[in-house]
């Protein structure tokens, strides 16, 4: 008896292999951990750092913006992250069943982050089929967005005027220019217009480049990583120096930094700081469960997860150097004010970005490396979220899916319907649906919703001490008791009050802040976001509802965690006083069975 109690997430080296290591095996591994490092940072240094930190920096007080987004990394960002990567790695279970296993009450967040993720998979990935397209527009040597006189320009269309033209500086009513015109974006929501067939394509070329980065799983995953993690960070060295070698990049830069503590009296500073931190660190979505668990049992997660903050926050850093330089030399080519050239999410990379391109010398080239960053940023983001949902499913049936090929028809089926959906986003009003998916599907409002309940599960009912012990013999010491004070009250906290302030502070969607939506717009929208919060309360109901006993016994049945776990050196230990036979117990210093009992 006493040899079958072994450690089912280790690997000793004894010729007694339990059911658990073997089903370990089957569903892989990282061969090594720079590949699992690469995978996390390709997952959570996305668009965010480019296209999110540098604006909410400028728009909220420069330098004074760092001091709130410290705070939320610290008590926040932090202390999830490490929760989420250390769940997966000691269940070795996806995004679904690792909470399943941890306590059954709470089965819901894993349906509910699932489902976040498969909307993102949805609207995410349109990024990608946005940034191909206008790469292949970028080997040319005359930009297309850069002149008027292209077959798609209206007769309001108006080329720009550069500070040094010596053309008359006449202002008109009623004109676009041609950067918008290329974007080709309809009067609203009501008026879908028609698919733009060339994006669709471009879309399928990204479906399918992300179809093969992981249709092994890790053993593609593992290898793909080792390019498109560290590819974009030479395009973004690359743009840094030529941005800060432009005239005008000082004034960028100042507007980037320069602090101004009075924003910090203003509640919404400290709300986007929040959901910046939840958005750009991937957390509460899945993704860094099923990264985790293909970690090694005894792999070192505390420290990784610690580099791996510090990466993607520096990257963010670094980042708004290399855009806020180029929008100040715009904002100085074009004699406005910065804040007029200065924008966040896809009108910045698709209409601020390219106009700054045309103003430089050799500009086909600076668009073309900036598209191939923006293209390789989304895609290693997108196909982990795509690896999430797969490995969820896949841990859910794995009698089904853990058969030859059948996982990779399945990642087929997931590719396809979302390929589909994403369809409706390439139409001439689909920039209104996909920031209706931006805005309320993958909200801050929900990522805090799944947050407060992660740090409830894991510190109240699963317990701090406990979830510490198995940190412990994963790596073999006790992370200071800093994060785990954060999990039992700072983080729900904080994640309480930012979420109460959401809804409070609640405005309705405007794009471009002009734009009104329909009201069946924000209908739609709100069942997006409530589609995954639901799910947490539903699935409560549903299992207290279907358990036999008192309301008391059937929600401690509910939070006790599944005996197949791996068991701690503590745990193995008492397991082994109760079933040792009196003659091992009297050779190996142990008490007798019937004093042990009295002990435990």
């Amino acid at each position: 008896m006493t040899g079958e109690i072994v450690n089912s997430g280790q690997s000793n080296g004894s010729s007694v292999q339990p059911a658990s290591v073997e089903k370990m095996e089957e569903r892989g591994q990282w061969s090594n951990k720079i590949e699992f490092v690469l995978s996390v940072a390709g997952s959570i240094i996305g668009l965010g750092n480019m296209w999110r930190f540098p604006y909410l920096c400028y728009k909220n007080g420069g330098g004074a913006f760092l001091i709130p987004y410290l705070i939320f990394l610290f008590t926040c960002g932090v202390p999830v992250f490490f929760l989420e990567v250390a769940l997966g790695q000691f269940t070795s279970e996806g995004g679904i069943t690792c909470w399943r296993k941890i306590s059954p009450l709470f089965e819901g967040l894993g349906y509910g982050t699932q489902v976040i993720v498969t909307l993102l998979n949805f609207y995410y990935i349109v990024v990608l089929a946005w940034g191909i397209f206008y790469l292949y527009f970028s080997f040319s040597w005359d930009l297309p967005w850069s002149s008027c006189n292209n077959t798609w320009n209206t007769a309001n269309c108006v080329e720009f005027q550069r500070r040094n033209s010596s053309a008359s500086q006449t202002f008109y009513i009623n004109t676009t220019s041609p950067v918008i015109e290329f974007w080709e974006i309809s009067s609203g929501l009501d008026h879908m217009g028609s698919l733009n067939w060339d994006l669709a394509l471009c879309l399928l070329v990204a479906w399918i480049m992300c179809y093969f980065c992981i249709w092994k799983g890790v053993k593609s995953t593992g290898k793909v990583v080792y390019f498109t993690a560290t590819f974009p960070y030479v395009m973004l060295i690359v743009l840094l120096i030529r941005g800060l070698t432009l005239p005008g990049a000082a004034i960028g830069i100042q507007f980037y930094l320069y602090p101004d503590l009075g924003r910090l009296a203003d509640p919404q500073v400290w709300m986007d700081a929040g959901t910046q931190i939840f958005f750009s660190y991937a957390i509460c979505l899945g993704s860094l469960t099923a990264l985790g668990s293909y970690n090694k049992y005894n792999n070192n997660c505390y420290r990784d997860c610690l580099a791996l903050c510090f990466l993607n926050s520096g990257t963010s850093f670094v980042a708004g150097f290399a855009i806020f330089s180029i929008l100040g030399f715009m904002a100085f080519e074009q004699n406005v004010p910065i804040s007029e050239v200065a924008e966040s999410g896809p009108g910045l990379a698709f209409i601020a970005y390219p106009r700054a391109v045309t103003m430089m010398p050799f500009s086909p080239l600076w668009a073309t490396l900036f598209f191939i960053m923006i293209v390789f940023l989304g895609l290693d983001s997108q196909f982990v979220c795509v690896e999430s949902l797969v490995t969820a499913i896949v841990d859910m049936y794995p009698a089904v899916f853990r058969r030859k090929n059948r996982r990779e028809i399945f990642l087929a089926f997931v590719v396809l319907v979302s390929f589909f959906m994403g369809l409706i986003m390439l139409m001439e009003g689909g920039m209104y649906v996909f920031q209706l998916f931006d805005y309320y599907a993958a909200s801050g409002m929900c990522l805090l919703f799944m947050s407060i309940f992660e740090t409830v599960c894991i510190a109240w009912a699963y317990g701090a001490d406990r979830f510490y012990d198995n940190i412990e013999d994963m790596i073999g010491y006790r992370p200071g008791p800093y994060i785990k004070y954060c999990w039992l009250f700072l983080t729900p906290a904080t994640c309480i009050g930012t979420f109460a302030f959401s809804l409070i502070k609640y405005t309705p969607l405007k794009y471009n802040n002009e734009y009104v939506y329909p009201w069946w717009g924000y209908v739609i929208g709100w069942l997006l976001a409530l589609s995954s919060m639901i799910c947490i309360p539903l699935w409560m109901v549903y299992k207290l509802s279907t358990t036999q006993g008192t309301l008391r016994e059937r929600v401690q049945l509910l939070i006790t965690p599944s005996d197949d776990l791996p068991k701690t050196k503590r745990e193995q230990e008492k397991l082994l006083v109760i079933f040792a036979p009196e003659d091992v117990v009297s050779q190996n210093g142990y008490l007798p069975v019937s004093e042990a009992d009295s002990n435990l």
